[in-house]
């Protein structure tokens, strides 16, 4: 441990992995540790089953839920976009060669209390229960608007300039109505709250395309979710930084992070030995005096013995209640996997309903996610801060990544990353630095 590393980076949580892998690739000497001895940080995948139960403080359950061993429980799922960011990084840098991914069956959204299929083409939107007549045929010509748009050609534009124009104003160039504004901004572009509306409405437009992309790649839905859960993504790029030469210590207890003049950071301390550095990346645990609290986030882990109702007996499902249909703030996220994923014993799924914490009984703000879900034979409560860096790293050179949200998507855990990449070094993540023989997994 004795030796200079451009980077240290403290803890396996899934961004950390990531990042490690992404500086490995770029050259970095890469030295990563953590004070546990597993993969995984909060974002861990539990297995036995007795294990979860334990982590509660609850008595395990004999064989009520099947073999222990079959379950792989992720503390906190989140399912990949087909075409977005995390997929991009896995196939660049070769990762999907450890790692099998499934679609997950059906995307869904809450309107009045029901769930219908989110619409994503002209054909769903004239079918959809989410809309009167009149209504869908707005929404299917701007569909088509979205689909034709091209940001490198201007005639496409059709009028409209989504680079100075708000999303507002693209709503009300259609007649959208609030409900479907609603499902639009937060069943499709995934947002977490309107503040978007206000915002050009370039960046919305493109958040469509990916869903509408990553839709086409797969059919059924646009999420992917790994075989075995997410437990396996943090040691697949593990090992992709060994690959480039990072090397990785487990149970490692952290003592210090030692800084030298100015505040900067100089090395790390374990024990006796320290490991001298130029930067430090790490999660908020690590630096409890250069983070703030944002917020809370509540997950509630459901073992389930059927799909949820109206999903088509679906095996896995997402689904988002925008904040409006339910008097809230933000939005609240429903998903599901089970043994097709292998993360359950056979005839058991896994829920999770998680959101921003807004009032003092949290639990009752999860209820409609809940509602969803009956009959729930298990649950695991989990509320927990969100917390983010106080600066953005530059002067000591540790760099914080941010609290994992309350999505049930990848999206703005990849920004995470990808700001603290380029906060770190300085540039952007190239991806053609990688060398070309791991791969491209997506023959």
């Amino acid at each position: 441990m004795n030796e200079e590393y451009d980077a240290i980076v403290l803890g396996t949580g899934l961004k950390e992995c990531i990042l490690s892998g992404m500086l490995s690739v770029s050259g970095k000497k890469v030295l990563h540790i953590d004070r546990n001895k597993y993969y995984g940080g909060e974002s861990a995948s539990i297995t036995p089953l007795e294990e979860l139960f334990q982590r509660y403080g609850l008595e395990p359950p004999g064989d009520r839920f099947g073999r222990g061993r079959d379950w792989n429980v992720d503390l906190i799922p989140k399912f990949l976009m087909a075409n977005g960011q995390l997929v991009k990084l896995l196939i660049h840098t070769g990762v999907t060669r450890y790692l099998e991914f499934k679609s997950i069956e059906g995307s869904y959204v809450y309107k009045g209390g029901k769930i219908a299929k989110v619409p994503v083409d002209q054909k769903e939107a004239l079918a959809s229960d989410l809309m009167g007549m009149f209504e869908k045929r707005r929404f299917r010509n701007f569909l088509v608007y979205v689909q034709d748009f091209r940001e490198d050609d201007p005639k496409t534009w059709k009028d409209f300039d989504p680079t100075k124009a708000n999303m507002q104003g693209l709503y009300d160039k259609f007649g959208l109505d609030k409900n479907t504004q609603d499902f639009t901004g937060h069943a499709l572009a995934l947002f977490r709250d309107d503040e978007y509306l206000n915002e050009p409405a370039v960046n919305t437009i493109r958040r469509i395309k990916l869903y509408s992309d990553s839709l086409a790649r797969y059919g059924k839905s646009p999420y992917l979710y790994p075989m075995y859960g997410l437990g396996e993504l943090p040691q697949g790029f593990a090992r992709l930084s060994a690959i480039y030469g990072g090397t990785y210590m487990l149970d490692k207890p952290i003592d210090e992070i030692v800084l030298g003049e100015g505040g900067k950071v100089v090395g790390v301390r374990s024990g006796d030995e320290v490991a001298k550095c130029k930067q430090v990346y790490c999660d908020p645990s690590y630096v409890t005096e250069k983070v703030r609290k944002r917020g809370k986030v509540i997950r509630c882990i459901c073992i389930l013995d059927h799909p949820v109702a109206s999903t088509k007996d679906g095996l896995s499902t997402q689904i988002i209640i925008p904040q409006k249909q339910v008097g809230r703030k933000s939005d609240i996220y429903v998903s599901l996997v089970s043994s097709t994923h292998q993360v359950a014993a056979k005839g058991w799924f896994v829920g999770m309903v998680s959101t921003t914490v807004e009032t003092e009984n949290p639990e009752v703000e999860i209820k409609p996610g809940l509602d969803l879900l009956e009959p729930i034979a298990q649950k695991f409560v989990t509320i927990s801060d969100y917390l983010e860096p106080v600066d953005d790293g530059s002067e000591s050179q540790i760099f914080i990544s941010e609290s994992y949200d309350a999505t049930t998507h990848f999206e703005t855990t990849c920004l995470d990353v990808l700001n603290i990449f380029k906060r770190g070094t300085g540039e952007t993540f190239d991806f053609s630095k990688i060398k070309h023989e791991l791969g491209d997994e997506e023959q």
